[in-house]
């Protein structure tokens, strides 16, 4: 289960838009190195390495070392925790809700169609 800590590490590192695009990059395409990411940004090399520096330590970026290149891949598993966190426990009740209003309508529609016979 996330924590509250890794919560807010998480939050923190989504909240800088050259984190979130470097997260959207890696989606697209895992494995990239260091210097290809960092190859899509306007900012220096340092900039990039602690940008990632935040995105690992929230879980949300892990780094396998190949040679003398890191390679970077996404972890979506600390943002699907949040999720189940606050939305799973609501997303049944909804899909209950749905099934239920799909049944009233196909019934209403039946009865609408038997009237006009």
């Amino acid at each position: 289960m996330i924590t509250n800590d890794d919560m807010d590490a998480v939050f923190h590192a989504l909240a800088h838009s050259a984190r979130r695009r470097m997260l959207d990059l890696l989606r697209d395409t895992p494995g990239q190195g260091v210097g290809e990411l960092a190859g899509a940004f306007d900012v220096s090399r340092i900039a990039v390495m602690n940008h990632l520096a935040v995105l690992e330590k929230a879980g949300l970026v892990v780094s396998q070392k190949e040679g003398r290149t890191r390679r970077l891949y996404l972890n979506a598993m600390p943002i699907q925790e949040i999720h189940e966190r606050w939305i799973d426990q609501y997303s049944a009740y909804w899909a209950d809700r749905m099934s239920f209003i799909k049944q009233a309508a196909e019934l209403a529609a039946k009865t609408d169609g038997r009237e006009g016979e």
